[in-house]
């Protein structure tokens, strides 16, 4: 199995990349700028990155291009997230209160995929200051935390999935369950 990490600049994308490979796929990180038909796939994740969306339509490298082409299962991480949201008309401002370190994760959707067999509370890890505040029209919203209300997301039809919190990092609760998951829904 085939998962390419598009690389958004983030500071845990090489552990993202590594989780998949420990899970068994074949994985390596290529830029966001890289073609979609340039890698065949079973699924892809958006990496995290420190550039901030909020209040601008700039790309994020060709990552529009792979949303839009690609039937694969999707994995998108912080900037990710932010991206998916913004992409498919959602709204992602500067976070009232930015989430550094621990955060206490309530699971609204226990019954979805990603979150499937894992409790309704994870304490998870994160570094954002800006925030998804608004899912896009037709999506669930499947966690939130005290600070923000689209800790993670999901397509009304597509397994495509967003959360804002990093599952890579062995901090995160569940994280490596979760890219379980994603990986169970790739091979589909």
């Amino acid at each position: 199995m085939n998962i390419p990490v598009l690389d958004n600049g983030g500071q845990w994308t090489h552990r993202e990349w590594r989780v998949l490979r420990d899970l068994g796929a074949e994985s390596r990180i290529v830029p966001n700028t890289t073609p979609f038909d340039a890698l065949a796939a079973d699924g892809v994740v958006l990496s995290g990155g420190a550039l901030s969306l909020e209040g601008t339509d700039a790309p994020l490298g060709r990552v529009a291009e792979w949303i839009d082409a690609s039937p694969v299962p999707v994995l998108a991480i912080c900037v990710g997230h932010h991206f998916l949201a913004r992409h498919f008309g959602g709204k992602v401002a500067h976070a009232a209160a930015p989430e550094f370190g621990r955060v206490d994760l309530t699971v609204d959707r226990p019954d979805h995929p990603l979150f499937r067999a894992l409790p309704d509370r994870l304490t998870v890890w994160a570094s954002h200051n800006d925030a998804v505040v608004e899912a896009p029209p037709g999506w669930e919203v499947l966690a939130h935390s005290p600070a923000c209300a689209v800790e993670a997301m999901s397509h009304p039809d597509r397994a495509i999935w967003g959360v804002q919190f990093h599952p890579e990092v062995e901090h995160t609760e569940g994280g490596t369950e979760i890219f379980r998951h994603f990986l169970d829904a790739c091979r589909r």
